[in-house]
This record gives structure tokens, C-alpha cells and sequence, in this order.
């Protein structure tokens, strides 16, 4: 039976490059999400064997619906294909769950052997990934982890990203004063109470990009 693989990223072209790289390889493409949101969603329903998906994308990121797919299907392996190697975007990559943290830069084929080396169970880093986080990976459990549930970091990351109560409220499919409710929640957990300071936390963290 062929391994299926769910492929996120917002950019059509870059979709259709990997879908056929890897379908000339043998994997099955059983759908494609342009965004977090959709991703999680499509995902649910089809419970694919590994999803291959890049940061930076819109409404909620990458990293951010690595969790969410962690409790939608836990069973589904994940792969970062991106182009960013500061190590907080890895360390939290690995705080998320992800199996295999690939680098744009590196040759296609190696993303075929990432799949297939996650496949097994194995963990796949990119060679340009540097030893600091390695080792830090390697004593995960030691690295603290931050407060909030899985939907106080969606709304800390569109905070970040500008949005409003208002707008947050919209992409969530909740009440403005449920919204403002996660606002608060997280604020007071994080004890910070300046969307300013609450930008550069979701920075260091990897939320989102400077």
C-alpha cells in the first residue's frame, strides 16, 4: 500500500513541484491546503500517513498546526519544509512534534528520504541545521515549554501578526468576547500585558517571523 501524504503551502507552484516529485516516487497525494486552518481540517477528515508542510502560512502557521494536528491525527506523521534555520524555529518545530525538519536549499531527493526515514520512525534533521539544536533535541524534555493551550497560541500568533479581537473572533468561528477572553487568559499566564512585549515573545518563540 502506498504512503499517503497530505501536502500545506500557501504557494500553488510549490505544491505541484513536490506533489510531483513524489508521486513519480510512489507516495500517493491525497489532498493539498493552501493555509493552517484548511490544513488541519482536510486533514482530520483523511488521516494521512505523514503531511509535508511549510511554516509560513496564512491565518495559522505551520508550527501552530503541527499541535492542532497532534490531537486531530495522531497518528500522521509531520515534515517542516521551509526555508528558515534559526534554531528557535526548530526547537519549536520539535516542541510541536515534528518527524522531519527540512531545508528549501537542499537537493528534492532528500526530501524522498526524509518521508521514508520518517516513515520508519526516525526523526530526519537537515544537515545545515546546527549542533546547538541538535543537542538541544537530544535533551528535548529538558527544554521548558510555554503555558498556553493549543488555542491561546493561535490567538497569540495572530496578536503578533496584527490582527484584531475582532478579526481573531471571524477566523475562529467564535463570539469577540470569547476572543477577548483568550487575550486575557494568555496575557495573564505569559504575565505580559503590552501587545508590543507580547510580538517579541511569539518572535522568540518562532510563532512568527521578525
Amino acid at each position: 500500500m502506498k504512503t499517503s501524504v497530505l501536502l500545506a503551502d500557501d504557494h500553488v507552484l510549490v505544491r505541484q513541484a513536490i506533489k510531483s516529485l513524489l508521486e513519480r516516487e510512489g507516495f500517493q497525494i491525497t489532498g493539498e491546503a493552501g493555509d493552517g486552518q484548511e490544513l488541519v481540517r482536510i486533514a482530520e477528515g483523511l488521516q494521512p500517513d505523514v503531511v509535508v508542510l511549510d511554516i509560513g502560512m496564512p491565518l495559522i502557521n505551520g508550527l501552530v498546526a503541527a499541535r492542532e494536528l497532534k490531537r486531530v491525527c495522531p497518528k500522521t506523521k509531520t515534515i517542516l519544509l521551509t526555508a528558515h534555520d534559526e534554531d528557535q524555529y526548530v526547537l519549536e518545530a520539535l516542541r510541536a512534534g515534528i518527524r522531519g525538519y527540512i531545508l528549501k536549499n537542499q537537493d528534492a531527493i532528500d526530501l524522498v528520504s526524509a518521508l521514508r526515514q520518517v516513515c520508519r520512525g526516525q526523526v530526519y534533521l537537515s544537515p545545515g541545521i546546527s549542533r546547538v539544536v541538535t543537542d538541544a533535541y537530544v535533551s528535548i524534555s529538558s527544554v521548558t515549554d510555554d503555558p498556553l493551550s493549543e488555542r491561546e497560541r493561535v490567538v497569540l500568533q495572530m496578536i503578533a501578526e496584527g490582527k484584531t479581537t475582532k478579526d481573531i473572533a471571524a477566523i475562529l468561528g467564535v463570539s469577540v468576547k470569547t476572543a477577548e477572553s483568550h487575550r486575557s487568559r494568555l496575557m495573564h499566564k505569559l504575565d505580559i500585558h503590552e501587545t508590543a512585549s507580547l510580538v517579541r515573545y511569539a518572535v522568540r518563540r518562532g510563532l512568527v517571523q521578525p
